[in-house]
């Protein structure tokens, strides 16, 4: 049973070592903190990690270094953790805590199998689950984002916040593999493993969207799913 969600970004500047002098991501780790606190308390025996990565596979949590960072990620260097996994176990380590953690990558381009696949394992796990999906939205919002302008982001990202800010699976499920690979959108897998999984449980879900915005050009969005079961 998925007793909850939460959804994160993973850039690298929610690692406080790399901001300098000034902690521009302070608002948002603080978001990403709430909501994984938020996680923890709805009583999860474990919590799976799911984010994006060059390749889909599980990863074993742990101090591994996060590798050099890149477009849609991380190119990890040897025993380091995918950028995704990395932020989240730094995350976890953040809001403290007992339970077990599993961490799983699936592919940026990953098809409709592969989504289900995993989906599938979670949704069918015994105990009470809470997932944590790390994902960022599209990188081309403004002339000086990672992968410049595309007015076509506006409506992709604004179309994930009404999915995530209502609990629907559905929407979240009909994002196009396509379109976000175009618009650099690192998250959308790592989403559509989570729709999955959620709607193979057939719970419903009351939603709470923590944060929204790109201040670099990239859209962040921070939300939590609660299971009313």
């Amino acid at each position: 049973m998925i007793v909850g969600t939460a959804v994160c970004p993973h850039p690298p500047l929610l690692l406080r070592e790399l901001t300098g002098g000034q902690d521009v991501a302070a608002e948002l780790r603080k978001a990403c903190e709430e909501a994984l606190a938020s996680l923890v308390a709805f009583g999860p025996e474990v919590v799976v990690v799911v984010g994006g990565a060059d390749t889909g596979g599980r990863h074993e949590p742990g101090p591994a270094p996060v590798g050099a960072f890149g477009r849609t990620g991380a190119r990890p260097a040897e025993g380091a953790l995918p950028l995704s996994l990395g932020v989240a176990g730094r995350l976890l380590d953040a809001v403290g805590g007992a339970v077990p953690v599993e961490m799983y990558t699936v592919a940026f381009d990953a098809g409709p199998d592969e989504v289900a696949e995993l989906g599938r394992a979670i949704a069918d796990r015994p105990e009470r689950v809470g997932l944590l999906v790390m994902g960022d939205g599209s990188a081309r919002r403004g002339v000086k984002a990672p992968g410049h302008l595309d007015e076509r982001a506006f409506d992709f990202d604004e179309r994930v916040r009404r999915a995530l800010a209502g609990a629907d699976p559905s929407a979240l499920s009909g994002l196009e593999p396509g379109l976000a690979a175009e618009l650099w959108v690192a998250g959308r897998a790592a989403l559509q493993v989570m729709a999955d999984a959620v709607a193979r449980g057939g719970a419903t879900y009351r939603s709470e969207v923590l944060y929204a915005d790109d201040p670099f050009g990239v859209m962040y969005t921070v939300a939590v799913w609660s299971c009313d079961c």
